[in-house]
């Protein structure tokens, strides 16, 4: 008799889970998602106004070093490669990011060559601070005062809602700085965008007679799930629990969606960094399929705010407090059977 599987969410941890439990057991797969799409945060779509590609809940870019990962999702869908070039605007004037040779020759103006340019940063960075126990002692440490709060300090406090001493110093580990004027964003050596958008990868993935999905269906742990062999829960895990010890802190997103004749911003992402713009960034999503040509553009203020009861979690914010409730969430989890979690929410770790 083959094994019956409940998956708890249609986003990539879901889809890719299904596919390889699908080609790989005697099983029957069903998928359950309270939203009426597939994809999760990574659902596209094309814009009824201007026919791009909207990456619907903020820009997705595809980027790894593994080829095993690269061939797998290309399987599924043509990519096409790009490269990721990020502006940020701070004071009036704008620079490229990640911060490299060329930011701090027109920061602070200055023509360094890379030699120079690394040994101006060692002299700025914070030496007294050799163990970085937060966001902000670690960009002290290796960027000084100035870059830190020109380019750091506004757009963490506007993105995270808190103070940046606040955070763990893992967040800017992933923030690189380079004494080239290589602006790619990513450093991996695979990067891309699919073609036909992301939900197609996951349509892809899901198209198996042995997978069958259910849209606007939301879970609830009183549900009587004993029919499965095992089910995979990808939703967020204080909900699971239905926070009985109180609400993991995460950070939510809006989008504010307008439209430009012709380029709006000439590139796909500025960061605005200083503290008086109450959004975080613009993306402007027709640079993100340049094999594309569109007459006019759709572009997407950012406003990231607390996540309430009503609103789809983004980003786990693991301040000291989140951390404390999450080992209590997980000794919850770790005495039930017959159910996984994990995904982002579920693990409650930011996953790129």
């Amino acid at each position: 008799m083959s094994a019956q599987y409940l998956i708890i969410g249609c986003g990539f941890s879901g889809a890719v889970l299904a596919q390889q439990l699908a080609n790989s057991l005697d099983c029957t797969i069903e998928i359950w998602d309270e939203r009426n799409h597939i994809a999760g945060n990574c659902h596209t779509q094309r814009d009824v106004q201007t026919n791009i590609m909207v990456h619907e809940y903020g820009p997705h870019i595809f980027n790894t070093d593994k080829k095993e990962v690269w061939d797998y999702v290309n399987s599924f869908t043509k990519f096409h490669s790009y490269i990721h070039r990020v502006k940020a605007i701070s004071g009036g004037a704008i620079y490229p990011l990640p911060i490299n040779l060329q930011t701090i020759n027109q920061f602070y103006k200055k023509k360094f060559s890379p030699l120079e340019a690394k040994e101006f940063m060692d002299k700025l960075g914070d030496k007294k601070i050799t163990h970085p126990a937060n966001f902000e002692e670690q960009a002290l440490r290796f960027l000084g005062r100035d870059l830190y709060e020109a380019f750091f300090y506004g757009y963490t406090k506007k993105q995270w809602g808190c103070e940046p001493y606040e955070l763990p110093a893992s967040i800017l580990k992933r923030i690189p700085v380079r004494f080239t004027t290589d602006d790619g964003y990513y450093s991996n050596s695979f990067c891309g965008i699919p073609v036909d958008g992301y939900s197609a990868i996951v349509e892809k993935m899901i198209s198996h007679p042995a997978i069958s999905v259910m849209l606007n269906r939301k879970f609830s742990v009183e549900m009587d799930v004993t029919k499965y062999d095992h089910v995979f829960f990808t939703g967020p895990l204080d909900a699971y629990f239905n926070y009985c010890y109180g609400r993991l802190g995460y950070r939510t997103v809006s989008f504010e969606r307008n439209y430009a004749k012709g380029d709006y911003q000439g590139t796909a992402q500025v960061n605005y960094c200083d503290l008086d713009v109450p959004y975080t960034r613009i993306t402007e999503h027709k640079y993100f399929a340049s094999w594309e040509k569109h007459t006019n553009t759709v572009y997407f203020k950012e406003y990231s705010r607390e996540t309430t009861k009503d609103d789809m979690p983004f980003y786990p914010k693991r301040l000291d407090k989140d951390k404390s409730l999450l080992m209590r969430y997980r000794a919850q989890a770790e005495k039930l059977c017959k159910i996984s979690f994990l995904g982002r929410l579920a693990t409650y770790r930011y996953m790129d």
